[in-house]
């Protein structure tokens, strides 16, 4: 319930921080317009996020006979959780990695690089996919694909209003109406990231309880995550515009780095997330 809440009240301020730029962009009309925009771009995430998710990732989907191992162990996952098979993909990469994508359990996908495969033991590997499914089950990919969307309107309605302000908030007020203009398209997409990282960072925790819950296992997704971190300072993905755009969808974060930059990732510190999986 702690989880729902958090959840709720970032959404609840992700499309409030929607209606403040739209009022500000054009009055009531504006509202109407940013609400109008980001209901759109909702219902596109809503139908068409999964697909794109896959392309994006480079994912191929793979029969039972070309990956026996990892249908088996997505099978008996799902199982455990109550939840229909999803369909199983498999990307091409050393880097090792893993993602669920799909709006619903009845349309869901799991994914799994070849490089995870590779360094991962049965075990492991199970409890990996038992965090996938605790997105799925969770509704986690339609929730951040809705914040993905209505971020993207934020920025573009900030966009809008520093090109245009003028003529969406009058000639008289001149300069003070620029001026809010370039607030706003600094700070609004500022403070719509910080909400969806801190959406993203709630989701994480929530889906590595429940995958552990699922396998009984929470020392083998702890492994598994210190496995997959220092495999992905070893052998990184390429920042490419595809990985850039789904890399909140992985299990780790699918790119090299540290420092400040851990500040502001959607991912929780590794380190954090294996002592909270131990604890259990």
């Amino acid at each position: 319930m702690s989880n729902a809440v958090k959840t709720a009240m970032l959404l609840a301020g992700l499309m409030a921080l929607l209606g403040v730029i739209g009022l500000a962009l054009g009055g009531t009309g504006g509202l109407v317009m940013a609400l109008i925009l980001g209901g759109i771009m909702n219902m596109g995430a809503f139908w068409f996020s999964d697909k794109l998710a896959l392309r994006m990732a480079g994912a191929r989907e793979v029969s039972a006979q070309e990956e026996p191992r990892l249908h088996a162990i997505v099978a008996e996952v799902a199982r455990l959780a109550g939840v229909p098979k999803p369909r199983v993909y498999v990307v091409q990469n050393e880097s090792p990695n893993a993602f669920a994508t799909g709006r619903d359990p009845k349309h869901a996908v799991v994914a799994a690089t070849t490089g995870i495969m590779r360094i991962l033991d049965e075990r492991e590997l199970r409890a990996v996919i038992g965090h996938e499914i605790g997105h799925v089950k969770n509704r986690d990919i339609l929730t951040s694909s809705i914040a993905a969307t209505i971020a993207g309107a934020i920025s573009y309605l900030g966009m809008m209003f520093f090109w245009f302000g003028g003529m969406f908030g009058g000639r008289d007020r001149g300069g003070g109406n620029a001026l809010v203009g370039l607030l706003a398209i600094i700070f609004a997409p500022l403070a719509a990231g910080i909400l969806q990282m801190a959406l993203s960072r709630t989701r994480e925790y929530a889906a590595d309880r429940s995958g552990a819950g699922y396998t009984h296992d929470p020392e083998g997704l702890a492994s598994a995550l210190a496995k997959l971190h220092n495999g992905v300072q070893a052998r990184p993905m390429a920042q490419t515009a595809g990985t850039e755009a789904t890399s909140s969808l992985y299990i780790v974060h699918p790119f090299a780095g540290g420092g400040i930059g851990n500040l502001f990732s959607t991912h929780p510190p590794i380190e954090d997330r294996i002592r909270l999986l131990r604890a259990m």
